[in-house]
């Protein structure tokens, strides 16, 4: 299965054109490797704590203000990039947030550490927005759902590459002062802005913001510029796509964050075991991320959500109840496939439901706001926990998982969708309309 699948996207990438192939690697990388450095963080707080000599809730607030951040990130860097362009925000976007974490290996007191990663939370919240514009523009319409899964899951595979770098080096680094392990790790962490070398050389900018450039220009328009009027004309897109994103991060944050601790305390897990499982758990995630993106083509992006979501409901007994590592593992697996194919379809669902004018904003802008609204989900599942089953998290979060494939189906199943919308060509119309002879 797992051959078919690296053959079916082999040849997706054989069916893209070099300048494609390499905006799509560019922007996929830039996901990747802006997870990792968050990732970097989570991996390394003991260590970090014992530096700073606190405790780990507050060297937990890094976690908080990098969340609480990345909305306003999200509109700064795309509003940049409906003005001037996707390629090159981004790049500057990627230089952004490689410099915050080098910044933070060499912050000298916990206050300015902490500075240092909500400047990192601004940098990583505007990545998405930009990235997922500027790839999916560069797609073949009829292929966005496919990239749209493994844009999604470069997320995934900053995770694994951030606790595949803590487990084989981290033991090995004995440093002391500003030479400290997690001081080092912060280090190789900055290596990303190597990539602002590659996207300068070899990534184009998108077609559909080249097009749309023209047609400014051909009015007798300078670049492109959000006023008040145009948001409040897509006030009702925006707040949809904000409750469609809470209700999405709500589902996914509740079924991930506190799953190692449900591993350990519900069923007793040795530290190595819980580590087997998630990894297995992120595999099912990366498949089915790209499973249903490429299947959103098939059926139909609402569709695929919905089934994805709702399927999840039937891997709850194994995925929480279970009394043996294999069905945990599997029950794991098949939980984060059918939570993440769900997740895949996302990136070509909001890119094609933003309107033009605003769709390196609107995306990131909702998708770090729903973030923030679900950023204190963890807290609030180990609050239910202990009020009504004394500190078991299986109950609340097997109910999380119904409440939010409901809530994701409900809201999707009100909106529209507009896949396969050609937004070069759009902008072509458009332009063609405008000059028309009337």
């Amino acid at each position: 299965m797992l051959a078919s699948r690296d053959m079916g996207f082999r040849s997706e990438l054989r069916s893209l054109t070099s300048a494609q192939r390499s905006t799509f690697t560019a922007c996929f990388l830039g996901w990747t490797l802006d997870a990792f450095d968050f990732f970097l963080l989570t991996v390394c707080l003991k260590a970090i704590a014992a530096d700073f000599h606190v405790g780990i809730p507050k060297i937990a607030e890094a976690i908080f203000w990098t969340l609480v951040m990345r909305p306003l990130g999200a509109l700064i860097f795309g509003l940049l990039a409906e003005r001037y362009g996707r390629r090159p925000t981004l790049t500057i976007n990627i230089i952004a947030f490689s410099i915050f974490e080098l910044a933070s290996a060499f912050a000298p007191t916990l206050s300015t550490f902490l500075l240092f990663r909500a400047l990192f939370g601004i940098a990583m919240g505007g990545e998405w927005g930009v990235g997922a514009a500027l790839a999916l523009e560069s797609m073949p319409a009829k292929r966005r759902g496919f990239f749209s899964g493994v844009l999604q899951e470069g997320y995934v595979v900053g995770n694994l590459l951030a606790a595949a770098l803590y487990g084989s080096l981290f033991p090995h680094l004995h440093g002391t002062g500003m030479l400290t392990g997690w001081r080092v790790m912060f280090m190789i962490g900055a290596l990303p802005a190597l990539l602002a070398f590659y996207m300068q050389f070899k990534v184009e900018e998108s077609p559909t913001w080249l097009e749309a450039e023209r047609r400014r220009r051909l009015e007798g328009k300078k670049t492109s510029q959000i006023n008040l009027r145009q948001f409040l004309q897509y006030l009702p897109t925006f707040l949809f796509l904000v409750a469609l994103m809470t209700a999405f991060n709500s589902f996914s944050h509740g079924t991930q964050d506190l799953y190692p601790t449900l591993l350990e305390r519900d069923h007793g897990l040795d530290p190595g075991r819980v580590g087997l499982v998630v990894v297995i758990s992120n595999i099912g995630a990366m498949l089915g991320g790209i499973v249903c993106g490429a299947l959103s083509e098939r059926w139909g992006r609402k569709r695929m959500i919905i089934i994805a979501a709702l399927c999840s409901i039937p891997m709850i007994p194994l995925w929480a109840w279970s009394h043996t590592v294999p069905l945990l593992a599997l029950g794991g697996f098949l939980m984060q496939f059918t939570v993440q194919g769900a997740f895949g379809v996302i990136p070509a669902h909001l890119n094609e439901l933003a309107p033009g004018p605003v769709r390196a904003v609107f995306p990131g802008f909702t998708y770090q706001l729903g973030n923030l609204v679900s950023s204190r989900n963890g807290v609030f599942q180990a609050k239910l926990a202990q009020h009504f089953s004394g500190g078991p998290l299986n109950v609340v979060m097997s109910w999380t998982v119904v409440v939010g494939a409901f809530a994701i189906a409900i809201i999707t199943g009100l909106g529209r969708e507009e896949r396969g919308e050609d937004w070069t060509l759009a902008e072509a119309k458009a332009l063609r309309k405008e000059n028309a002879p009337r």
